[in-house]
């Protein structure tokens, strides 16, 4: 009875907390009465936009997966592939000098690369973008798998008061075992919200991700990636990159949407930092398909995330760029997709290709290190070769140099193994499951995995 009633009042003064904190202050709101409203574009025009300030005259065809029937067939023969890619070495500086430290690593190397996919793929995050203010809206206790669990229902506020005409909630919901007695590790999923259109396929006989997770004495939290930045390119004048424009069209070197998902992750990890159920040292994050390529951005960017569970994240994850296999790089830089990258990015599908890339897939993986990071793939005959598991494990192999120079362990292989195989022994890990387009299967291989590092505060720092 006390501890409902000590809930009762901490509820009451949450809401409380909330009324405060949204009340708006006339004094620091910048009035919209002179205020351009959002530039109003399709995708297709403000892709043509972008192509008329590259001077692109025309794209190169992208291929298409999903009709048989299409002439435009993506290739899925391994001989045509360009099987043997000539990489760019990420331990190899600019100047030629080879990288022979992790002091060179992390002074000199690891930011050149940075620097490149800043300015060609993934975009160029504003110098100063609004705050974060994140008010708890609700919490309430819920029974997940016969564990009681405590969940709070987030809103992350962006001050938008130099533009009022756009407006940024991120969505975020945190569940904790009820009965912890100290901080816990959380894993933190990229969520594609209600009707997910791949996790809620039956898969397996597993209990659900959450439950998988609550077992182990963890907790769990859901991000809605489009709370942050609309999934279409029409939406670009809007989300945190059209406010951080002023609901004006991106620069060619301007974020894209992965960008602004990773951004959005790393707010969440902000609030966690001050949040004592979570244990901000011990978070991972997980992603699949297009917010598998957010996720492993955000592990890239932002070394507080102490590991990675990469699903089937494809072209523009982990999958080498340099790969003729699936979907490939002018699949992204056409209009349906092109709000995902920097625009930039629009250019290695005509004039240039994809060989001429300053970085590809394999230094993205790097950019993690020594973090562990789990690559998770579906069977071939089941989820197809869209995303090129060989192409993803082959990133892998590519990103192993700079884990072993800073002391890790790599794949420990360069043979892509049998479907079924967990390679887990190193801070690189990799297994294709079964089952389709999910990271369900590979749950909990993955936990187990994640366990190690976990259990240990040692492993993490």
């Amino acid at each position: 009875m006390v501890s409902k009633i000590f809930q009762s009042l901490l509820i009451f003064l949450i809401m409380a907390t909330n009324t405060f904190l949204r009340g708006e202050n006339p004094s620091n709101q910048t009035t919209s009465d002179h205020l351009q409203p959002p530039v109003q574009l399709t995708a297709e025009q403000d892709h043509q936009r972008l192509m008329d300030l590259l001077n692109i005259k025309e794209l190169r065809p992208w291929v298409n997966g999903l009709d048989p029937n299409a002439p435009n067939l993506p290739n899925y023969d391994e001989s045509k592939a360009n099987p043997y890619p000539n990489l760019p070495d990420p331990l190899v500086l600019k100047d030629g000098r080879r990288v022979t430290t992790p002091e060179m690593w992390w002074k000199e190397r690891r930011p050149e690369i940075i620097e490149d996919f800043d300015r060609e793929i993934y975009g160029r995050v504003p110098e100063n973008i609004p705050p974060v203010n994140w008010v708890v809206t609700a919490i309430e206790p819920q029974t997940v798998g016969g564990i009681s669990v405590i969940t709070k229902y987030l809103v992350g506020h962006v001050d938008n008061s130099s533009y009022p005409l756009v407006n940024v909630d991120i969505q975020l919901t945190l569940s904790t075992p009820a009965n912890a007695t100290q901080p816990v590790p959380v894993i933190m999923e990229l969520s594609f919200g209600n009707g997910i259109p791949y996790e809620s396929t039956t898969y397996q006989t597993e209990p659900i991700w959450q439950e998988q997770v609550l077992a182990k004495g963890w907790g769990y939290a859901i991000l809605i990636p489009t709370s942050i930045q609309a999934d279409n390119g029409e939406g670009l004048t809007q989300g945190i990159i059209g406010l951080c424009n002023k609901g004006q069209p991106r620069k060619v070197d301007d974020w894209g949407a992965l960008r602004a998902w990773a951004w959005g992750a790393s707010r969440a990890l902000d609030y966690f930092k001050n949040d004592q159920s979570v244990d901000a040292k011990r978070v991972g994050i997980e992603g699949l398909s297009r917010y598998g390529k957010a996720a492993i951005v955000a592990m890239a960017y932002d070394e507080r995330f102490a590991i990675g569970f990469i699903g089937s994240s494809g072209e523009g994850g982990l999958k080498l760029h340099r790969r003729n296999f699936g979907e490939i790089v002018e699949n992204l830089a056409g209009s349906g997709e092109y709000h995902w990258m920097a625009g930039n990015f629009l250019k290695y599908a005509g004039p240039l290709t994809w060989d001429d890339l300053p970085v590809d897939a394999h230094e993205l993986l790097a950019l993690c290190a020594p973090r562990p990071v789990f690559i998770s793939v579906g069977s071939e005959q089941v989820e197809g070769g869209w995303v090129d598991a060989k192409g993803m494990f082959m990133a892998g192999v590519g990103a192993g140099p700079v884990y072993r120079l800073l002391g890790k362990k790599d794949l420990g292989t360069t043979e892509f193994p049998p479907q079924g195989t967990a390679l887990i022994e190193g801070e690189i890990a990799f297994r294709q499951h079964s089952g389709g387009h999910t990271t369900g299967p590979n749950w909990p291989t993955f936990l187990s995995y994640a366990e190690r590092y976990f259990s240990n505060q040692n492993n993490i720092e």
